[in-house]
């Protein structure tokens, strides 16, 4: 019965649209299907910290993405994809769910080495940088004029933390972003579960633990030593897009702030760009200025960085007005820059 609870909660979303879309649905079926949760509770425990079970074909869809990378995104790259899979799967398979360490990959790890050279141009396109295009709140260091001219669009790393969709929008309009999902590691396994088990040579396909069930997680310690490696990687001017609709935006727990904020090189680094966003209609908790992002600007400037800090980036509000173009703050955006486009053409 425990074996098969992950399977019934992966059905249960089209068990509610049925009872919701079908009025001839009789009560006892739901009273049926209230019972049979009940009794998974009553008896299961133990899987309701678990979440569904290893990605069905994910031999294909890891060894696939590898060739894509290798082949489209980055043909420079020469690596066996099939050797990165074997290393992979030796990392998981014969190990309990809660047992895999950083350690455990870091054979998969050696067989996939990738470095970025700092100020790597992504277009020869040449651009000025005007100080009236940014308004930031605060700064640390040199002018924002001076810091924000580049002679060419060149390649500049972006971290997140709880803003993980809005983050791919803006490093999908802003192309120049890197993004720890543009590497090799982070193109092959993102938004894939994994995890193996003791008694059997096999992925476990039926359940996996949530990432807070244990520290040793799979999934988790995978994409620590990645972030590690993308922070260690970092150089020039990089950006931190942070939620300020939530407390704590900057979580010493969260990878951002336990694991690639210590991985930042200051000598690398030239400044660290942080954008405080939050949603269009609130609420609005922190800012540069206020919560938990102080004490991140408390912590870069006790290591040497350097550092901006941005309010209610426009070009984050566009985007988030492109999804919610009612929002009462979208209308007030939309006739700030009609305005000041007539400006600019009378």
């Amino acid at each position: 019965m425990c074996k098969h609870a992950s399977f019934l909660r992966r059905n249960d979303a089209v068990q509610r649209l049925t009872i919701m879309s079908s009025p001839k649905t009789s009560a006892s079926f739901v009273v049926i299907s209230v019972t049979v949760w009940f009794i998974i509770l009553l008896l299961c425990p133990g899987q309701l910290g678990a979440q569904l079970g290893t990605t069905p074909n994910i031999k294909h869809i890891v060894v696939g993405r590898c060739y894509n990378y290798i082949t489209l995104v980055n043909p420079s790259l020469r690596y066996d994809c099939e050797d990165i899979w074997r290393q992979f799967e030796e990392a998981v398979v014969r190990q309990s769910s809660c047992n895999v360490t950083v350690e455990d990959y870091h054979q998969m790890f050696y067989a996939m080495p990738q470095t970025w050279p700092c100020n790597r141009v992504s277009m020869s396109l040449q651009i000025r940088c005007s100080s009236s295009f940014f308004t930031a709140t605060s700064l640390g260091g040199t002018s924002l004029s001076s810091a924000l001219y580049f002679p060419s669009l060149l390649f500049k790393f972006l971290f997140w933390s709880k803003t993980r969709t809005l983050m791919h929008s803006y490093a999908a309009v802003v192309r120049h972003f890197w993004t720890l999902e543009d590497t090799l590691v982070g193109y092959m396994f993102n938004d894939l579960i994994w995890c193996g088990q003791e008694e059997d040579s096999g992925f476990d396909f039926s359940s996996c633990p949530e990432w807070s069930a244990c520290r040793n997680h799979p999934v988790y310690s995978l994409w620590r030593q990645a972030s590690q490696n993308f922070a260690e990687m970092a150089c020039g001017n990089i950006t931190v897009l942070l939620n300020g609709s939530i407390v704590n935006a900057f979580n010493r727990k969260s990878m951002f702030g336990s694991v690639e904020l210590d991985g930042l090189n200051p000598r690398r680094v030239d400044y660290v760009n942080i954008k405080v966003v939050t949603n269009l209609e609130g609420p609005f908790i922190e800012s540069c200025s206020q919560g938990s992002i102080v004490d991140l600007i408390q912590i870069l400037e006790s290591r040497g960085f350097r550092w901006t800090c941005t309010d209610n980036d426009q070009t984050l509000m566009i985007l988030q007005c492109i999804q919610n173009p009612k929002q009462s703050s979208c209308q007030s955006c939309a006739n700030s820059l009609l305005h000041r486009r007539s400006l600019t053409f009378n």
